[in-house]
């Protein structure tokens, strides 16, 4: 009788894993950023996103066909346009419930607003950025919009400094090292120093203003919402034009804010520093 040697399954198989492990690490992170691209924008054609990722057309197209059977992106046949799908949002939302931020924020959003008559927002800390996740609009006709899931610099942002205010000056300071503080205003905080005086008046009066240091003619009032550890998670927030928010306003709706951000953390079960 002849015996006959057949190949190791087990190793061809071990093998043909390791050899694809590259080719699949490398789909799924040409998907991830293609996915964030779509993100950013109402809608984007499939050249224009064959553009902004150096991918050839068919490569973009095989990863969205693959992204829309998991409902993560949407394309509409008359315009073209891919944008974001629900799927997408479904797994956004499960962060939200995760943070208690999205389900229980909403309400007090909406009332901050028609309280102040401004828009109202929800954002939080991310290496070293705010990102807004909420938003309820002002009715005024000229308003301030933030995308959520739009990224800002913590130093120039009423949320963001508002948070940092919670935090030690060597913390702060460690922080801002790691990023350069920008320069977008004459009104911009953009030294140390200066940020730290700053943040000292914040402490003081538990609420923060980012008086047009990112955009000149737009001012926000700020305060932080903390969890049950007393640590800052977040902020909440209201943004309009210098024009419908002059000095005197802002020194009045500053502890409007400020009272609705302790609401909210009640809310949510959290405790002020000080309560601990």
């Amino acid at each position: 009788m002849v015996a006959v040697i057949q190949p190791a399954k087990g190793k061809r198989g071990r093998k043909a894993a390791a050899d694809a492990s590259p080719s699949s690490v490398q789909v799924l992170d040409r998907s991830l950023n293609l996915l964030t691209i779509i993100a950013d924008h109402d809608g984007s054609a499939l050249t224009e996103l064959a553009d902004k990722t150096g991918l050839a057309p068919s490569t973009v197209h095989r990863l969205l066909t693959s992204l829309q059977k998991h409902d993560m992106v949407s394309h509409d046949p008359e315009t073209g346009d891919w944008s974001i799908g629900v799927g997408a949002f479904a797994i956004g939302n499960g962060f939200l419930r995760s943070r208690k931020l999205g389900p229980i924020s909403r309400r007090f959003l909406k009332r901050l607003m028609e309280e102040c008559g401004e828009t109202a927002n929800i954002g939080i800390e991310d290496d070293g950025d705010v990102v807004f996740i909420s938003q309820v609009e002002s009715h005024a006709p000229m308003r301030a919009f933030f995308r959520p899931g739009r990224r800002g610099p913590i130093h120039a942002s009423g949320i963001g400094k508002a948070i940092l205010s919670t935090w030690s000056d060597s913390e702060i300071g460690r922080t801002v090292s790691r990023k350069q503080l920008a320069h977008f205003t004459d009104h911009t905080l953009d030294t140390l120093p200066a940020l730290l005086k700053n943040i000292q008046e914040i402490r003081s009066r538990g609420w923060s203003i980012d008086d047009e240091e990112h955009t000149l003619g737009m001012r926000c009032i700020a305060a932080p919402i903390f969890n049950e550890h007393g640590e800052a998670v977040g902020g909440i927030s209201i943004s309009g034009p210098t024009v419908r928010l002059p000095r005197d306003k802002v020194d009045v709706l500053g502890p409007v804010v400020r009272d609705t951000a302790n609401e909210l953390t009640r809310a949510m079960g959290g405790r002020r520093p000080e309560e601990l």
